[in-house]
């Protein structure tokens, strides 16, 4: 089969053939149509989230179809946990300590075929291709974990607007909440693909909003985005950290985060998560907009991410999507 392999952190991924995986135990071989391209697939190329194999195959917001059955699945994030330590039998396998994700200790979705644990993939809701499906599986997944924890929160900023944020913000409008969008600086193309999407007001990130808000998720991996998002607060409210690697955040006066307001992280995702979000997203509903890449042009996707030159979501296309 064709897969782009990450021989190592930082070096270019690499068009190669390798053999068709064997599904062990519980697990789905998966024929590839389609998969997104996430930040965090980034944070494993450039090595600041540590692989647990090399070389390895980058992709984790997998749609396809079994290999047998012709069922269309999804396949997320979190490829495995052990069911049995602490965290798992309270309902918060997202931080068991022995998980096992995919793209990163499981080979991912930038091929023809991945193999997956069947109790950790999930049916694609109806009327979802397959290169809108994709985005989905993480930036809608872990987006939608990110709200959760913002509460009841009214005025919602949004830091960095793209894949997770262009759906948190469709969900966001879609239970009544004010969106406030915030961008690079100077960013016209994104502010207006913000306000497209209901936001009220979108800006510069170090820019103050019109007024106080109630909750923010800085989705950009940009640790000063922190005091600024904090700043930006009124009293009560919630910073959600919700990318799993981050630049250092710079110290802040005790006065910034005085006043009863929080920071938080978000770590991962529950397949409670993906049931949920696979659920509501037709009911917004959520429209994803993406941007496609054949497979031998994964790295231009990665690098394309990096640089925020795509609005909404990157996605690989693997074979002939149905939908």
């Amino acid at each position: 089969m064709r897969a782009m392999l990450l021989d190592e952190p930082g070096r270019p991924l690499r068009l190669t053939e390798l053999p068709v995986p064997e599904p062990g135990d519980g697990d789905l071989l998966i024929r590839v149509h389609a998969c997104g391209v996430c930040r965090t697939d980034l944070h494993v190329f450039d090595g600041e989230v540590r692989a647990g194999r090399s070389p390895l195959v980058l992709g984790h917001q997998i749609v396809g179809t079994v290999e047998g059955s012709g069922r269309r699945v999804g396949v997320p994030w979190l490829g495995w946990t052990c069911g049995r330590c602490r965290y798992c039998r309270s309902g918060r396998e997202n931080l068991c300590d022995r998980a096992r994700f995919t793209g990163c200790d499981r080979d991912g979705g930038f091929a023809d075929y991945a193999v997956a644990d069947e109790r950790f993939c999930f049916p694609i809701p109806e009327g979802y291709p397959d290169l809108q499906a994709a985005p989905l599986l993480c930036a809608g997944l872990i987006g939608h974990r990110a709200l959760r924890f913002t509460g009841d929160a009214e005025r919602l900023g949004l830091y960095g607007f793209g894949a997770s944020a262009h759906i948190v913000c469709q969900v966001a409008r879609h239970q009544g909440r004010r969106v406030f969008a915030f961008t690079r600086a100077g960013d016209e193309a994104a502010q207006r693909f913000a306000r497209g999407l209901g936001a009220e007001w979108a800006g510069d990130a170090d820019a103050a909003p019109p007024e106080p808000l109630d909750a923010a998720i800085v989705f950009a991996p940009v640790g000063r985005l922190v005091p600024a998002a904090l700043r930006a607060l009124d009293k009560g409210g919630t910073v959600v950290c919700a990318g799993i690697h981050m630049s250092d955040i710079p110290s802040f006066p005790y006065a910034d985060l005085w006043g009863e307001r929080s920071i938080r992280s978000v770590a991962n995702l529950t397949r409670r998560d993906g049931e949920e979000f696979l659920a509501l997203a037709p009911a917004v509903p959520v429209r994803t907009t993406v941007a496609t890449y054949p497979l031998d042009r994964a790295g231009d996707a990665l690098e394309d991410v990096r640089s925020g030159r795509v609005d909404g979501a990157a996605v690989v296309r693997v074979a002939d999507p149905l939908g």
